[in-house]
């Protein structure tokens, strides 16, 4: 599907499509111009992936970790384009990029983080020994947390390929 336009998307969906892709430095933000097609629901998915991030309760790191493994576990090119630059301003170097994408955190906090996401992902559920080491690095909000954001950049990833939103750049 192409990324729409002013038409396709309605006022407020284009005003922040254009936001977005000036955020980025690009002509366009095809996520958010494809997706606004859907025009109301383009909105409370907007509202609901903010409070996830950047708002949610876990450190901005902790959030990208948790989307850069989602992605390249999906081998989704638009999220790891996306969040390789947003991790890098968040304190994650090439050198965690590559760790987090192996799999093997730098702390037992990290690796416990990795090990959840890895497990939704593959298996669209978490151990109760994965869940129990989790526990002792997170509280009950994050948790939830880190659950929600992992299930929904692995389901964002499947809209990305399902409607072949390419990257910008």
């Amino acid at each position: 599907m192409s990324p729409g336009g002013l038409l396709q998307q309605g006022p407020i969906n284009f005003v922040i499509s254009r936001v977005g892709a000036h955020a980025i430095g690009a002509d366009d933000m095809h996520l958010f111009s494809t997706l606004g097609r859907s025009k109301r629901l383009f909105l409370g998915w907007l509202g609901y992936s903010g409070m996830l991030m950047p708002f949610g309760a876990l450190r901005r790191s902790e959030s990208e970790t948790v989307i850069l493994r989602v992605a390249h576990l999906r081998g989704n090119t638009y999220e790891l384009g996306h969040h390789r630059r947003i991790g890098a301003r968040t304190g994650l170097d090439r050198d965690r990029q590559e760790a987090i994408f192996a799999g093997t955190g730098w702390d037992e906090r990290s690796g416990a983080l990795l090990h959840a996401t890895t497990e939704l992902v593959e298996t669209k559920a978490v151990t109760d020994a994965t869940w129990s080491e989790l526990s002792r690095h997170f509280d009950d909000r994050r948790l939830v947390e880190i659950v929600m954001l992992a299930t929904q950049y692995d389901g964002l990833a499947t809209a990305i390929e399902t409607l072949g939103i390419e990257p910008e750049r």
